[in-house]
């Protein structure tokens, strides 16, 4: 019997570069459902924001033209409801930042839109991208209208 020395511990590189491919995945796969659990969780805070916008009504406008065509919103009244209700509600734990975009206002006076920019933490990969100076940001918009019924007829009485 002859036995090759030249090819022992063969099987060592084949399970090390085995066990990296496979890590790779499986971090790539916790990494991608982190990042669409932080867009959910900043895309229902936006909706929530934006509901509670949608009721800021502009006094002045209100007073001045009346609401007879709906509920008079104004980019200042939906950015003060809309900030208002994310300084009260509590931050996900995935989530490190957020805050308002300069998309956030009421483009036509009636319809509150809110975009809302967040940090999302990554497992295993956030130290990383934290050390090279980078982070990942995601970008969400809502908007949500307050309709309101009057005798019967919505929108009018």
């Amino acid at each position: 019997m002859r036995t090759s020395d030249g090819e022992s511990g063969q099987i060592s590189i084949l399970l090390l570069g085995m066990t990296m491919v496979a890590l790779t995945l499986l971090l790539s796969g916790v990494g991608a459902t982190a990042l669409h659990l932080g867009r959910i969780h900043l895309l229902d805070a936006a909706d929530a924001a934006a509901l509670d916008a949608a009721d800021a009504v502009d006094l002045e406008s209100a007073y001045r033209s009346g609401v007879a065509a709906g509920l008079p919103l104004s980019d200042a009244t939906v950015r003060e409801a809309a900030h208002a209700h994310l300084a009260a509600r509590e931050r996900p734990t995935r989530i490190s930042a957020w805050r308002l975009g300069e998309g956030t206002g009421s483009p036509d006076g009636r319809t509150a839109v809110v975009q809302l920019h967040g940090v999302v933490q990554v497992p295993a990969v956030s130290a990383v991208l934290d050390a090279l100076g980078g982070s990942v940001s995601i970008t969400v918009t809502s908007r949500a209208r307050s309709e309101y019924v009057t005798d019967g007829i919505p929108g009018g009485g």
